[in-house]
This record gives C-alpha cells, structure tokens and sequence, in this order.
C-alpha cells in the first residue's frame, strides 16, 4: 500500500493539500447553496392524525415538538429484538448532545414501528437519551417515505399545525450527524446572519450562541 502513494517534500505536500482545498471549498459552498435552497423549499399540510407512544404516554404528531416549532424525526427502522438495525443504531451513536439543538428551537426524536415495551430496553442498553417513540398502529412511516426502512423527516409547528418541510433517505442520511448538519436540513437554518434564508426567519451573529450543552438559559419548549 505505501508504494502506492509518492514520498514528496513537505513543499509539495503542502501544494497538493492547497490544490484538494480549492475543491474543498467550492464544495462547502455548494452545500451552503443548497441548505439555503432547503430553506426555501414549499411545505406539506400534514393532513393525518397520528398517535405516538413515548414514556409518557400517548402523543401527537404536534407533541413530539415539546413546545419547539421545528422537528427532525429519524424512522429507525424496527423488525423486532432478534435483529437491532447496525445502521440505524450507528446513525444514533453519532448523534450529538440535543441541548445544541435545542437551543435553536429543533427538537430531534426518532419513531419506530415496534412496541414502546421492546423499544424502550434497548434504548437503555444503548445509553441513548434522544427521545424514542413507537408509531405501532398508525401509517406514520409509510407516509413519510420510510415503510419498512429507515427515513428522516424535517417539520414545522405553527400551533397545532404541523408542516412537512423536507424528507430524505438511503445515502442522504449517512452524511447527517453534526448539530450543524441537522441545521442546515430545517426550515430556520443556523438562523445566523450570513446564511441565506427567505425574509423573517430568526437570524442573529455567528459563533455567539454557542454554549456547554449544560450552560445554555431555559431552551425554546421544554
């Protein structure tokens, strides 16, 4: 393998890294275009009643906002306790603290379609504190495009009207995991002053909102 690669001088290998930045940047720049296309994209009445069971008993589909307006819902995808989903449990591993999230007024939760009474051990097992619901009984993640796989799901709460604002799936969740990721898939955004976001949204300085997970004032909603 190491005769693979040229031995260059530390001249060379820092051109070649400056070259490869070029690219790099233009695709940062690229993925800031599209986050504000994202903002931008129109959004679906959720028509549907749907009922959810977390630990404290039955929600709906507005519930799972707990009093934020913004919601990233992850469909964990669910064929029972003989077999835990590897990918769907390493997409949650490397979800980060939610207090981060939260304090920009998103709420992140992930649905299942197995009973809360198997959920709910695994998920102590796992040491996840990301909130879990099960969606038995109800056609909640075949509507949003998962069925029997997995999906993520971006809504927007006015009251207790709730709007699908943008869904992926497959490969455009494997690069999903950041606070800044799951950000720039909402309808809000960063909400700071250099992005590009249609008039009204929040927006106020970079860098100035950031805190310890456990420093952050009283978040939006809970």
């Amino acid at each position: 393998m190491m005769e693979d690669l040229p031995v260059v001088t530390a001249e060379e290998w820092q051109i070649a890294c400056e070259t490869l930045r070029v690219r790099e940047k233009e695709l940062t720049r690229e993925l800031d275009a599209l986050a504000a296309a994202r903002r931008r994209l129109p959004m679906l009445r959720v028509e549907k009643d749907y009922t959810f069971h977390g630990p404290e008993g039955p929600s709906s589909l507005a519930g799972l906002f707990e009093g934020r307006s913004q919601l990233i819902v992850y469909t964990f995808m669910w064929h029972g306790t003989d077999h835990y989903c590897e990918g769907c449990s390493m997409f949650t591993d490397n979800i980060g603290h939610l207090a981060h999230l939260n304090a920009r007024d998103v709420t992140l939760a992930l649905v299942s379609e197995g009973p809360l009474a198997e959920i709910t051990p695994f998920r102590e097992r796992m040491g996840w504190t990301v909130p879990w619901y099960s969606a038995l009984g109800n056609d909640f993640n075949a509507d949003m495009g998962a069925g029997n796989g997995f999906a993520l799901n971006v809504f927007l709460r006015d009251g207790d009207d709730v709007y699908r604002t943008y869904t992926t799936s497959g490969r455009g969740v494997e690069m999903l995991g950041s606070n800044w990721t799951f950000l720039d898939l909402t309808p809000f955004g960063r909400q700071e002053r250099w992005e590009s976001s249609p008039e009204g949204r929040p927006q106020g300085e970079p860098y100035t909102w950031w805190r310890l997970h456990d420093e952050y004032e009283t978040p939006a909603g809970r």
